[in-house]
């Protein structure tokens, strides 16, 4: 085969990808809507949405409104064309999430198992995602299973580097691959939620997304590009000191975000549930509603040095930021007052995922690689 076949066949497959990329991110479009974004000739389009149609991945989707012609056929992405699952453990829970190649959650299965770094916890796991997936998912569609942990990763992603919240450290994902018969691959649970947050926002550049979960961490994304940092640390927003000598973080150290943003610092007072935390604020506890307010002024001064540092907006994500909707504009005025140069704190946006987000970015890194790849 010679360089000039080789460059064709190239070509042909880079047009293709594009094609498939726009429909995937504007959905019920014309062929002429494509040819036109594209700079492609109408025989190019026809011809590769010809192949994507038999390849299950592109589909009609009924008629367009007319602009004086003939109704054009609307063409979008073929939602169920793969399938992802992602696992989100902690250290008393499992989250199993089946996604589309949109990253909608299907189903999702919720269980109570204390972590243990032990074959019948991983066996566990094996069985947890078959359970998910159910029967009537086409197995063969799976692009793999993503888990999301509280840890930290080697370059690789293989072997879990830190982990006091799990005791894993030096866990390999071997442990899960003996049991799951899909590709596996391991995130690190704040990273995954922020991948899942942004998600098909072509629009957002930069912003820091921080995931108030049992746990506190994040994720950075600057020049539309995830940050991981030189050591693969970055965002671990958790452990910026924000009062020092102040109450013991887990690890180790003091006065550290985690010490006071963290979901169980609310639901310590609240039986564990930060849905009683919150009706409780609402029936006019005092008592929760000054845990609340203190609970957000720690928060502020998070939030306020993120601001100052990346000058992006920053996301209220994890179990914390899904509840956030009814106080988010009594929040902005307490980041605005800290806030040097702006006079409101609208660079504070809340996450749209409320649930499992963590689940479904961890399953999305699997979606992202089969979209490149067509």
């Amino acid at each position: 085969m010679n360089n000039q076949s080789i460059s064709s066949i190239e070509m042909k497959k880079m047009n293709r990808n594009r094609i498939f990329k726009y429909v995937y991110h504007n959905n019920a479009v014309s062929k002429q809507n494509i040819a036109d974004a594209l700079n492609m000739s109408l025989p190019t389009v026809n011809q590769n949405i010809k192949t994507l149609k038999e390849q299950g991945l592109i589909i009609e989707t009924g008629m367009l409104e007319s602009t004086g012609g003939r109704k054009a056929k609307a063409l979008s992405a073929n939602t169920p064309a793969r399938y992802a699952v992602g696992i989100d453990i902690t250290r008393n829970h499992v989250v199993a999430a089946v996604i589309d190649i949109y990253g909608n959650i299907l189903r999702t299965e919720r269980v109570r198992a204390l972590f243990e770094k032990n074959t019948d916890y991983f066996r566990y796991i094996g069985k947890t995602v078959e359970l998910a997936i159910g029967e009537d998912i086409d197995r063969s569609k799976i692009l793999g299973v993503g888990i999301s942990v509280p840890s930290l990763l080697s370059a690789d992603g293989r072997t879990v580097t830190y982990s006091t919240v799990l005791d894993f450290t030096d866990g390999s994902l071997s442990s899960f691959e003996e049991y799951i018969p899909y590709k596996c691959l391991l995130s690190n649970d704040a990273n995954a939620a922020g991948i899942a947050e942004l998600w098909n926002h072509e629009s957002v550049d930069n912003v820091v997304y921080l995931s108030l979960s049992s746990s506190v961490g994040g994720a950075i994304l600057l020049n539309n590009k995830f940050y991981p940092g030189e050591n693969n640390r970055s965002a671990e927003l958790g452990h910026i000191t924000i009062i020092p000598g102040g109450t013991r973080c887990y690890c180790g150290q003091h006065g550290c975000v985690d010490a006071y943003c963290n979901s169980a610092v609310l639901t310590d007072t609240a039986d564990g549930s930060l849905t009683e935390f919150f009706n409780l604020i609402k029936q006019g506890s005092a008592y929760h509603e000054q845990v609340w307010n203190t609970y957000m002024r720690h928060l502020s001064i998070v939030v306020n040095s993120l601001r100052m540092t990346f000058d992006c907006s920053v996301i209220l994500g994890g179990q914390v930021g899904g509840c956030m909707d009814d106080y988010v504009a009594h929040f902005k005025g307490l980041a605005a007052k800290l806030n040097s140069f702006e006079a409101n704190g609208e660079y504070v946006k809340v996450c749209k995922y409320k649930m499992e987000a963590s689940a479904v970015g961890a399953a999305l890194q699997h979606v992202q690689p089969f979209i490149d790849g067509i």
